[in-house]
């Protein structure tokens, strides 16, 4: 019996899985880092630890792997460890795969029928002291903060009923409140959503339920200091398509309208405003939201048709590059005026971008400048990534001047999405640190380095480089946790 991974893109290059759990304390620091940053940068992703049960697979079904870099008082130290959902701790038990397509269970193997199939591979974040690795196809996992220890699947004490929560949370940072989302509440293929609001102490505050008019995908949504905006995009799924297990699970309808969904978010969701224009294929991520006098803003990507080859589209026109092209755009939603058209604009025509990030401190309210990647297809590139995308270059953008700033990153090397870290609490918008993980193909071998970079000099690349001693798989998000957020965990790891 073969136990190797197929010699596909998905699995190869700069995607081959690594499958490294890892304590490395000390690590090698060029450079000078900043005084002053103490705390973790977290980051989570999909790192296959057994070859596909079908045969072939997609990046998004890989195990979640998180990883940690521990800033203490001038020094770096590493943890990588693999959340323990219910689908690993069976997996590993039989040490063989036994859970099917990305999101289709009728593709699993029978003895895991019903069984809990997330793989937490998405995102991770802190929140009331509980630190949550997460995916949008189930409830997410408590981890330890220092050790990386899965503490379990964590649904608020049975207070949340909804079987989903997204993997982009927004937490007001003037309340410390968490607003969270789960499609395909109730399983796969239904069209309910529930919204879930969490007060600042943790407690699962309300969860109301709505229902669709069909099945989405909503990766993200946006949050302002008044508002919620639901976005239902016209890539699409059913029951049916997912019984038949013919094809992806996902199909882009181009004849379906793109809807966001408006509401004040201390109203029911009867208070549900829907607007409506032409088919979006972006709305992946958001960049932030905000409400100004009786409009609505939200950041965001556009792309005319969905921005992954392996979805197909229901008309079977091919895949278009072009059209598949995210930029980083507006949609404005007027409240004080009827009907349920809405304004649209693209910031940046024409520039590849995507993995927006926003000062946190700014997240809910207006802001000027955010972070993001992109594609200078320009440039030496590799099309290898988490996302199917190596993004070569790191951006700060000015929305108001529509400005961009940019670091490329090198030949044959590739960046994730950044981390941003205030310069120091009251430093003004934008102003402070980026870290950002680096793949880079020296000849010799390939390796990754975390890169820390002044925000305000970006052109003038990494101020310091922690090197990891042996390459990573591409991961997909992160934040970064002060060391005042950790307290009263242990000063020493295990």
């Amino acid at each position: 019996m073969s136990f190797g991974f197929p010699d596909q893109p998905e699995f190869t290059g700069f995607n081959q899985p690594r499958r490294v759990e890892a304590r490395v304390d000390n690590l090698v620091v060029t450079g000078e880092l900043p005084e002053g940053l103490e705390g973790a940068c977290y980051r989570n992703g999909p790192d296959p630890r057994l070859p596909p049960l079908l045969g072939s697979d997609v990046n998004w079904n890989g195990d979640g792997l998180v990883t940690m870099w521990l800033f203490d008082r001038g020094r770096v130290d590493f943890r990588s460890r693999y959340v323990r959902t219910e689908k690993f701790l069976l997996e590993r038990k039989a040490r063989r795969a036994l859970f099917g397509a990305y999101r289709n269970p009728f593709t699993d193997d029978p003895s895991v029928a019903g069984r809990d199939r997330t793989t937490a591979n998405t995102s991770v974040y802190l929140h009331a002291g509980r630190l949550m690795a997460v995916k949008e196809d189930g409830l997410g996992y408590e981890i330890d903060p220092r050790t990386l220890r899965t503490r379990g699947r964590y649904d608020f004490g049975g207070a949340m009923s909804s079987l989903t929560t997204t993997a982009h949370p927004k937490v007001d940072p003037a309340t410390g409140e968490l607003f969270a989302f789960g499609y395909e509440a109730r399983g796969p293929g239904t069209p309910d959503v529930a919204i879930q609001r969490v007060a600042a102490d943790g407690r699962l505050d309300s969860e109301e339920f709505l229902r669709l008019p069909h099945v989405s995908f909503i990766h993200d949504w946006g949050v302002t200091a008044d508002h919620l905006v639901l976005p239902v995009m016209p890539t699409i799924t059913d029951l049916d398509r997912l019984r038949s297990r013919s094809g992806f699970r996902w199909v882009f309808d181009p004849d379906r309208d793109t809807i966001f969904g408006v509401m004040p978010r201390d109203a029911p969701v009867s208070a549900m405003r829907w607007f409506r224009g032409p088919a979006c294929g972006g709305g992946g991520h958001f960049l932030n939201a905000y409400t100004e006098g009786g409009k609505v803003r939200l950041d965001g990507f556009f792309s005319e048709r969905c921005q992954f080859p392996y979805v197909p589209n229901l008309d079977g026109s091919p895949f278009d590059p072009a059209l598949s092209m995210p930029r980083l755009s507006r949609w404005t939603f007027d409240l004080s005026q009827p009907g349920d058209g809405y304004a649209f604009e693209e910031l940046f025509p024409g520039v590849f971008m995507e993995m927006p990030v926003v000062d946190p401190r700014y997240q809910t309210r207006r802001h000027r400048y955010a972070f993001a990647v992109v594609l200078d297809r320009t440039r030496p590139a590799t099309v290898q990534g988490t996302l199917g995308f190596g993004w070569n270059t790191l951006v700060r953008v000015d929305v108001d001047s529509r400005v961009i700033e940019r670091y490329y990153v090198g030949d044959n090397a590739t960046c994730q999405e950044p981390v941003f870290v205030p310069r120091e609490p009251g430093a003004p918008e934008a102003d402070g640190w980026l870290l950002t993980v680096l793949t880079k193909d020296t000849g010799r071998e390939t390796v990754t380095e975390l890169a820390v970079i002044d925000s305000s000099r970006l052109e003038a690349g990494p101020v310091a480089t922690v090197h990891t001693p042996f390459r990573l798989h591409a991961q997909t998000h992160g934040f970064w946790a002060d060391r005042s957020e950790l307290a009263g965990e242990a000063a020493e790891m295990s």
